[in-house]
């Protein structure tokens, strides 16, 4: 297997760089490197670099991370480097020299996974730390990679196994005596488990959101005010405000952070009958991203009579009225929440309400384990068997949907199946992770 090598700390211009080392050659760079003279396992030493021609490269801090116990389970080790750009090519070159290579995206992780330190599932908590913005999302994280998922199969799994045993005695050993209420009890032990994992898919149903943030959609017709509340909601000037209709024409987008959740306000193109092909281009996106969004603003200015295709958006699912340019006067309609962006008026009440809304659409401690669509679609396909199971009319049909429930949770932790799915998670990790 190769030696391979990455940056572990953002690029630019930093105090401190760090490059990570993994593999079989490990050991031998390290003593290139250094001179020979290796620190002792797991202790920071100072030392100085060299490449192959004697050149100083650096004055770093090294650390020697002998296999098994590495972050890869490989012969590994970290190099503290001062942060110049120049000092940080300098020491890649020299590595790349004595035959090591650049590490592909997430390849540390990976071999993590394949050599045994930690499944999948811990893996997909890794990168989701990585990525956390806020801390309801490292929470979910730390829960991920530290296991919490790993463990809950594993019980499954445990359990699933149990039952498998009992069903195959039950096959191979039909007419040695075993007691008559075995199969009622497996037949009550699988519907058991079964509304354990339904229960859990239930509680765990707003992790996705956690992890990926809300989506909010600012629907309106031209000239709503809808510009201006994004710029009120985020405390910045993100989008254009004009007085003249339709200067919106794509989605202009804006992060902040509702109760823990981030979140990302889209403003859009106004909602009327379309004048050329590209506001009709723009009307259309608005409108789709009304559909996917896990929040709807309709704003209707006060006094303004409102329009159909506003109009059209009230009652929807998770759709909040908003009374823009209360400022100005005129009744509010009703159910609204009038807001004034020039004055601020309403802007911290529709805040308020907004995280209302987070709250109730993802678990406020962030402790979902079930947070990945392939996480929950792996447990709905176990479920599917485990029910296949139950309503089986043979032993042996309900054997092998036992079985196939086992290899479903298998799939979730990378124990069945792994490089099928290998190759689609690790794509989402940094260079150097």
């Amino acid at each position: 297997m190769d030696t391979i090598f990455a940056l572990a700390t953002a690029p630019g211009r930093a105090a401190i760089a760090i490059i990570r080392l993994s593999g079989p050659a490990s050991r031998d760079l390290l003593k290139e490197l250094c001179g020979r003279v290796l620190p002792p396992p797991r202790k920071a030493a100072l030392r100085r670099l060299r490449a192959a021609g004697g050149a100083t490269l650096d004055e770093a801090v090294v650390l020697w991370l002998p296999g098994p116990g590495s972050y890869t389970g490989e012969d590994s080790a970290e190099l503290h480097l001062h942060g110049g750009a120049a000092v940080v090519a300098g020491v890649g070159e020299a590595l790349a020299t004595l035959g090591a290579r650049p590490a592909e995206p997430g390849e540390f992780t990976r071999r993590a996974v394949l050599n045994g330190r930690m499944d999948l599932t811990a893996a997909e908590g890794v990168i989701d730390l990585i990525e956390a913005e806020t801390a309801m999302q490292a929470r979910q994280a730390l829960a991920l990679a530290g296991g919490g998922l790993t463990a809950l199969c594993a019980e499954w799994a445990a359990r699933l196994t149990g039952l498998l045993a009992r069903q195959e005695a039950l096959i191979e050993f039909e007419d040695e005596g075993l007691p008559g209420s075995l199969e009622a009890e497996v037949a009550r032990a699988t519907a058991a488990l079964a509304a354990e994992m339904t229960d859990r898919l239930l509680a765990d149903e707003g992790g996705e959101r956690v992890r990926a943030g809300l989506d909010v959609a600012i629907l309106g017709a031209p000239n709503a005010g809808k510009s201006s509340l994004l710029n009120a909601l985020v405390g910045r000037e993100a989008a254009i405000v004009s007085a003249r209709a339709g200067t919106t024409r794509d989605i202009v987008e804006a992060r902040i952070v509702l109760a823990g959740l981030p979140a990302v306000l889209a403003d859009t193109a106004g909602l009327r009958e379309a004048g050329d092909e590209i506001e009709a281009e723009g009307v259309r996106r608005a409108l789709h991203r009304g559909e996917a969004a896990d929040i709807v603003l309709a704003v209707l200015p006060c006094g303004a009579p409102p329009d159909e295709a506003t109009l059209a958006l009230i009652g929807r699912r998770n759709c909040l009225i908003v009374a823009s340019k209360a400022d100005l006067g005129g009744p509010i309609p009703p159910g609204a929440l009038a807001v004034s962006a020039r004055t601020g008026d309403g802007i911290a009440v529709l805040r308020a309400r907004l995280e209302e809304e987070a709250v109730r659409l993802a678990p406020a401690s962030g402790a979902a384990l079930l947070a990945r669509p392939r996480h929950r679609a792996a447990v709905r396909d176990a479920l599917r068997w485990l029910g296949e199971a139950e309503a089986a009319p043979l032993p042996e049909l309900r054997a092998d949907a036992l079985r196939e429930a086992l290899r479903a949770l298998g799939r979730l932790t990378g124990r069945v199946d792994a490089e099928a799915v290998l190759d689609r998670v690790f794509a989402e990790f940094c260079i150097g992770k």
